[in-house]
């Protein structure tokens, strides 16, 4: 047998698991030799990319990346590998059939034992899909940055895929001396065959395992033995497969000597861990308030609420300071029944004024917390010229208090505010510490919301803008049409409809899909909006029009894709001529409820280029349906598009209705919930006059 090269083996080593971190994503396994030639390729980055093995082994790696980016950043990512240190970065590839693709791409440097040179083993997955599945949200990103607890990101077999620098630091090896090793290799010191077994037992029960022990001696501390109170949770993808392990590390070692100190550090570690999984995770400010609330109690405190500037709660910005005063808006309260604390504060939903002495405002003035560790006589006294709240709050128990601002992107956002009535003490310096924590945690999240739903509302209204605000059909023709946005803001999109007059008393219908969400695939969706209207009124061939919006496509400094259906119907005799771009077919219903949907060349989307399109003509007898509609209508997670398309002709056939009733049944029983993506739907009448038609 052949031995393998060191680049051999670890290919083979990482075709074994193909899952992992990633879960169900393609992951590319590719190697270069020293001078950056690609010399070996697999079958996931044929498919995540496109090109076989022949069209790409042998090329330099730089030629995978866009013809329009920065190659140099690609460049520099490989000469870094290759140089003897693991590199992880962000590139936007070439895909094999034309579009750009942004990949995150893990390199590695392997000495070949053949060649006496370093070779690169490179693993690249789908950007978007990749953060979306590992959570890329600002939480994590500071959660990582300036969190003094080492985090560690593992796949499921439990090999090494991110360290914060808190864990560098623990461990006194950098991030790309961890990157696909497991941790017996990495820190033969420590009991890391526990460690791996807790981590394998999250991996297969799914319950996070809390404050397990790590003993021993890393290169950070190699003549001294460490103790680490250490958590693992498993990471699932949306089906509910484990796709990985975050792991939390605590050094505890000080804490040793005072039992009460180690107490308190897993307490925080535990708390931590534990609002990293719950708060945030649903963008709503409600829902992140009261997350944080239930949190603290009774791990911190016996009592919490939250309160939210009110102008954030009411959908405003958060405003441009704090001189006058400050609204908040009570969003979070625990417990919410059994606690005389609570039975005094405002409820829920409540929106509180306060001056710009008092201390609300002054602790999210000062950008700190604010705490009176004895609530006592003296202290109420003090409190009395702004709030009666704490003589009220002092005979229910209630010894100790603080508040922690919730402070993100530099911007105030409200405050969170602790009480503690059970007999363990006042709060302290390391009380106030994790407040702060797990305030600033919840502040992201809640700015997360907050420029999620701006964002939201801008794609929407932007969307709708461009959408013809008047349709008035030629005499002959009847219309009804619906618009109807996702529920999340990266699928709002680019969906639109028309019904234009021609020459001759024709009309145009037309459907689209710009293949992209956001503000950015609405803004395209107006262009071409806008190009066909007026290519339309100089009745162009179908198959002319189509090649006109190729071109306007083609303008673009970004390449976008669109799905097209174009009809120029004359309601005098029925006829139509269709033609399609890779749209979903249209329906027809005829007088005697025949439905069928229209077997019509499917043409490529616009944008794609070197498409000859053709035109289908059919004639419809009078009082036929025409039904265009665009791919959120039919297409939904989990379900086969075939079954979704029987439902909608049987819908169709239902007994003759207006327009705007088929138009509201067809949306109220194909889309019962939010809609996973835009939906836009044009039903017409053909030839219903309400007057006489004119004269041939």
């Amino acid at each position: 047998m052949t031995e393998q090269t060191p680049i051999e083996d670890l290919i083979s080593g990482a075709a074994q698991d193909a899952g992992g971190w990633l879960g169900s994503l393609p992951v590319a396994q590719l190697a270069t030799g020293a001078d950056g030639t690609i010399v070996r390729w697999n079958r996931a980055a044929q498919e995540l990319l496109g090109y076989a093995p022949p069209q790409i082994v042998g090329h330099h790696i730089a030629d995978l990346l866009h013809p329009g980016a920065d190659r140099s950043l690609g460049r520099a990512l490989w000469e870094t590998a290759v140089t003897g240190r693991g590199v992880m970065g962000t590139v936007t590839a070439w895909h094999q059939d034309g579009h750009p693709l942004e990949l995150e791409i893990w390199a590695c440097p392997v000495p070949d034992r053949r060649h006496g040179a370093s070779a690169v083993l490179v693993f690249a997955a789908d950007a978007h899909a990749a953060r979306r599945i590992r959570g890329s949200s600002a939480v994590w990103d500071g959660l990582f940055a300036r969190s003094p607890v080492g985090i560690a990101i593992l796949d499921t077999q439990l090999r090494f895929l991110q360290v914060n620098p808190a864990l560098e630091a623990m461990n006194g090896l950098p991030e790309s001396a961890h990157i696909g090793r497991r941790l017996a290799q990495l820190l033969p010191e420590v009991n890391a065959e526990d460690m791996e077994d807790a981590m394998r037992q999250v991996l297969a029960t799914g319950e996070p395992v809390l404050d397990r022990r790590r003993t021993g001696r890393t290169p950070a501390d190699p003549s001294r033995e460490r103790v680490w109170s250490c958590s693992y949770v498993r990471v699932e993808d949306p089906g509910g497969r484990p796709i990985g392990v975050i792991a939390s590390l605590l050094d505890i070692t000080e804490q040793q000597r005072d039992h009460s100190e180690a107490e308190a550090g897993r307490r925080r570690l535990a708390l931590l861990s534990e609002a990293s999984a719950r708060i945030g995770a649903s963008l709503e400010l409600e829902r992140t308030a009261q997350e944080l609330a239930e949190l603290a109690v009774p791990q911190l405190a016996d009592a919490a609420t939250v309160d939210v500037l009110d102008t954030l709660a009411r959908g405003d910005e958060p405003g441009p300071g704090l001189a006058g005063g400050v609204a908040l808006r009570r969003l979070g309260k625990a417990p919410l029944t059994g606690s005389a604390v609570i039975g005094i504060l405002a409820p829920l939903g409540r929106t509180l004024t306060f001056p710009t002495a008092a201390p609300y405002t002054q602790a999210l003035a000062a950008r700190r917390p604010f705490l009176i560790a004895h609530l006592d006589e003296q202290a109420v006294a003090a409190a009395a010229r702004h709030t009666a709240k704490p003589a009220q709050l002092l005979p229910v128990g209630v010894h100790s208090f603080m508040m922690a601002p919730l402070i993100a992107r530099d911007l105030v956002l409200g405050v969170a505010t602790f009480y503690r009535t059970s007999p363990v003490g006042p709060f302290g310096p390391d009380d106030i510490t994790l407040a702060g924590e797990l305030a600033a945690r919840a502040a992201i999240s809640i700015d997360n919301a907050r420029l999620y739903h701006r964002e939201h509302e801008t794609a929407v209204i932007l969307q709708r803008s461009m959408l013809p605000q008047h349709i008035t059909p030629p005499p002959g023709i009847e219309v009804a049409h619906r618009y109807l946005p996702a529920g999340d803001v990266n699928e709002i999109g680019g969906d639109w409809y028309d019904v234009l007059r021609l020459p001759g008393g024709k009309a145009a219908l037309l459907i689209g899909d710009v293949m992209g969400h956001g503000i950015a695939a609405a803004a395209v969706m107006g262009r071409l909006s806008a190009s066909v209207r007026a290519l339309a009124r100089l009745d162009l061939a179908p198959e002319a029009l189509m090649h006109q919006l190729e071109a306007t496509l083609d303008d673009l400094a970004d390449p976008m894709i669109a799905t097209f259906l174009y009809a120029v119907i004359d309601p005098a005799s029925g006829h139509c001529r269709i033609t399609r771009a890779g749209h979903p077919p249209p329906a027809t219903v005829t007088p005697d409820g025949t439905v069928r949907l229209l077997d019509l060349p499917p043409g490529t989307p616009l944008g794609v280029g070197g498409t000859v399109y053709s035109t289908t003509d059919l004639d419809l007898p009078p009082g036929s349906l025409l039904v265009m509609y665009t791919d959120g209508l039919v297409e939904a997670r989990g379900s086969d598009i075939d079954v979704r398309l029987a439902e909608l002709t049987r819908l169709l056939a239902e007994p003759p209705r207006s327009l705007d009733h088929l138009c509201d049944s067809l949306i109220t029983h194909l889309v019962p919930a939010s809609a996973d993506d835009d939906i836009a739907l044009l039903i017409a009448r053909v030839g219903t006059y309400p007057h006489p038609p004119p004269p041939p």
